[in-house]
């Protein structure tokens, strides 16, 4: 544990954000009762050196003072009872290249692809390929921005890291915890999923054995080290990029060779726009409000994109790790989004697809191949499994992250031997088993994915668009770190802008249908939990601060006598 006197150094030489690094007055500043929560994040991120940042005689009258006050008090917690640094020096570096590279793509070919892409496509037809373009490039900007940011500072160890320091307390408060929520929602859909892809197989399974098998494998396999972790996410995602390849090679020969149907459906690629829908056009076949309502479902498929700026704590150099599975998003996103999609709709006109399975296992099951069905079906199910288990390590880190800056309870800071959040993966282990009371809540499988997806959507939107807000401040108030940096987001500030205008057109089109407005109309409720939660942290943290501020007096007092 920290001794007192760092606690002390911190209370006093932490406020707002902007105030921080004036320290002319000839006498420290008090701090109010809503400055003193989360003290030890502030510490955290220190700036880049500057001139401004040098104790003055009066820091160091004060810090020979605290020193005085920490050897005749008994030694104990901090304010925010953790030792956050030196907590957070025990996250093992275990994550090679590969993984990281494979995490990432990992995350670019989520649940919402092989699942979500059914109904979206039902939504708007062929244009669906547009739709996870627009998003894919504005994700791109996001990573950029993220990891401009995070390589601006090495004190930064992931994307909640840079919020707390360049927009405040109260922001990476809101941004930790939603995300931890993001992932948890996100889980739960992952496991909803999973669910139903084993029915494919073994329909009269109550539902609740798959969820609770997968469920309790995700943490037996997390627990020993974050290697492993690594290893279970590259195998994964290995197992999504052959299929996907294969799938398009299968689906090429299929329109090569004319390829009829049990239906007499025959492959070709003029089935991409000779289907008109209710708009009477073949391509946008529902619209502007199908196209528009299309992206929600399709938005979440690019949940965990921005997995590798929560995985840098634990990544061996991320200077070069970091840029490099950034840059190779676009190429994934033509490779695993593009080219499966504009296959599946040439083989499979997109008004014969059955919008309540897999486009992935109908195009082969239309097709009369079995087997091969059954086969997608299993890769579809591992990259479900896949998105779970990213999910459970992300929120077992961010939880982790939120404990050590005294946002959340420190049993959730304890590390194992080998540097895994054990508590922290239990608590979001809990969390997934919401995922029975959705399965046997809702009318189907689909109806549960939708809405939950929905609330993911919206957290993810929340958790982006705040990355995007901290980076024009970032432009703003560190101009310096931007000339320097060798990782410029290009077009910075104006991407920025449009991913926040896209954003908010985005919540738009979640309002367009009623079960995806559901998860809109749920998200209000999630903030004014995170708002109360945030009060009462700073009115305990602030007594807290108060029995050492005593303490430190009843000291003062003792001496001079």
């Amino acid at each position: 544990m920290h001794s007192l006197h760092n606690s002390l150094s911190v209370m006093q030489e932490v406020g707002s954000p902007a105030k921080s690094e004036s320290t002319s007055s000839s006498a420290p500043r008090k701090l109010g009762k809503r400055e003193a929560p989360l003290l030890l994040a502030t510490k955290k991120y220190a700036r880049i050196p500057t001139t401004r940042n040098r104790p003055n005689h009066t820091q160091v009258n004060r810090r020979r003072k605290e020193k005085y006050v920490t050897q005749q008090l008994p030694q104990q917690n901090s304010v925010t009872g953790l030792d956050s640094e030196a907590e957070h020096s025990k996250l093992q570096r275990g994550l090679s290249f590969r993984h990281i590279q494979l995490i990432a793509i990992g995350g670019a070919i989520g649940t919402g692809l092989f699942l979500g892409s059914a109904k979206t496509i039902a939504l708007t037809g062929p244009s669906i390929v547009f739709v996870y373009a627009i998003i894919g490039s504005v994700i791109y900007f996001v990573l950029r921005a993220m990891g401009e940011i995070l390589l601006s500072n090495p004190k930064y160890k992931s994307f909640t890291d840079f919020i707390t320091d360049i927009l405040g307390l109260r922001a990476g408060f809101f941004v930790g915890w939603s995300y931890w929520f993001f992932w948890v929602v996100t889980g739960i859909a992952d496991v909803i999923a999973i669910t139903g892809y084993v029915q494919y197989w073994l329909p009269d399974v109550p539902k609740f054995i798959p969820a609770l098998t997968v469920i309790v494998a995700l943490l037996l396999l997390n627990l020993p080290s974050v290697k492993n972790f690594g290893e279970i996410e590259f195998w994964f995602a290995v197992i999504k990029i052959v299929a996907i390849v294969l799938l398009i090679v299968v689906g090429a020969l299929m329109v090569a060779f004319s390829f009829t149907s049990p239906d007499g459906t025959v492959a070709s690629v003029t089935n991409l726009w000779d289907h008109p829908g209710p708009s009477g056009s073949g391509i946008f076949t529902q619209g502007l409000t199908g196209f528009l309502g299309a992206f929600q479902i399709a938005l979440f498929a690019f949940v965990g994109a921005e997995l590798v700026g929560a995985a840098v704590a634990e990544t061996e150099h991320p200077e070069r790790t970091l840029p490099k599975a950034i840059n190779a998003v676009p190429f994934r996103i033509g490779l695993f989004y593009a080219m499966p999609l504009l296959t599946i709709l040439a083989v499979t006109p997109w008004d014969k697809l059955d919008k309540s399975m897999s486009p992935f296992v109908g195009m082969f099951s239309l097709a009369g191949i079995g087997i091969a069905a059954s086969l997608v079906n299993f890769v579809v199910l591992t990259s479900a499994a896949s998105s779970a288990n990213s999910g459970i390590f992300s929120t077992s880190r961010m939880v982790y992250g939120l404990a050590h800056d005294g946002a959340a309870p420190s049993a959730l800071g304890k590390l194992t031997k080998n540097g895994v959040p054990a508590n922290a993966l239990y608590l979001t282990t809990v969390m997934l088993l919401f995922s029975l009371v959705m399965l046997y809540a809702g009318n189907g499988i689909m109806e549960a994915f939708t809405v939950v997806t929905s609330v993911a959507s919206m957290m993810g939107i929340f958790t982006w668009s705040m990355i995007l807000i901290a980076y024009l401040v970032y432009r703003k108030k560190f101009p310096e770190r931007h000339e320097a940096s060798e990782y410029k987001m290009p077009w910075g500030i104006g991407m920025s802008w449009f991913g926040l205008v896209f954003f908010a057109v985005m919540v738009y089109a979640l309002s367009l249908y009623p079960d995806t407005a559901v998860g809109l109309a749920l998200t209000p409720v999630w903030f004014i939990a995170l708002a109360i939660g945030y009060e009462i942290l700073t009115r305990r943290h602030a007594a807290k601060r108060a029995r050492v501020v005593a303490s430190e007096n009843t000291v003062e007092e003792a001496g001079q006598k």
